[in-house]
């Protein structure tokens, strides 16, 4: 089986990538949604993160608005929450990985925002989906509530995007037209099927 890991930064068009792997078949996992569940009510971190940051939760699920008020222009904090949660995402990810090598499927894919940034992992090609700063920026300001500030703060914590690029396998570019990157993301997923 091939490992592919998704990677790039915030609204660089991760989620429209690996939508096009799913349609093609390739299961994929997704980091942010093993988050959102690690801290959904009943969530596994629900509890260890209220310890580590009293007043961040309500209702038996993280407040993400006040967890990111309590952690994002603090780096010591950041730190603190990164290593209550990347254990249990990589916990997540070999269970997935575990269960596409039953399935006996082609490929697989890990979209993992902070892939280089978290170390990386064994994986068989590395594709990094990037687009110029201003259609980044205008992606995130349509698709989420975040002030300006905390978009250049998230920016600010993520790998550049032209070292991402740099150490990639293949590069998708996004901010040229959809029809580009879709055409690039078939080509490849070809390739993973030869």
């Amino acid at each position: 089986m091939k490992v592919i890991g998704l990677t790039g930064g915030i609204g660089m068009g991760k989620s429209t990538a690996a939508a096009t792997f799913r349609r093609a078949h390739i299961p994929v996992f997704d980091a942010d949604a093993s988050v959102h569940r690690l801290q959904a009510r009943g969530g596994r971190a629900v509890r260890v993160i209220e310890a580590a940051f009293p007043g961040t939760t309500r209702d038996g699920a993280v407040d993400r608005a006040a967890l990111r008020r309590a952690v994002l222009s603090d780096p010591e904090a950041l730190h603190r929450l990164e290593g209550i949660l990347h254990p249990m995402v990589r916990a997540d990810e070999r269970a997935f990985l575990a269960q596409a090598r039953r399935a006996h499927v082609h490929a697989a894919v890990l979209d993992i925002p902070l892939f280089f940034e978290t170390g990386g992992r064994k994986v068989d090609r590395v594709v990094v989906v990037s687009a110029p700063r201003s259609v980044q920026r205008h992606r995130v300001r349509q698709r989420r509530r975040m002030s300006a500030a905390d978009i250049d703060a998230v920016i600010a914590r993520q790998m550049p995007d032209a070292e991402k690029r740099r150490r990639a396998d293949v590069v998708i570019r996004t901010g040229l037209s959809r029809f580009h990157a879709q055409r690039a993301l078939r080509r490849l997923i070809r390739e993973l099927h030869g």
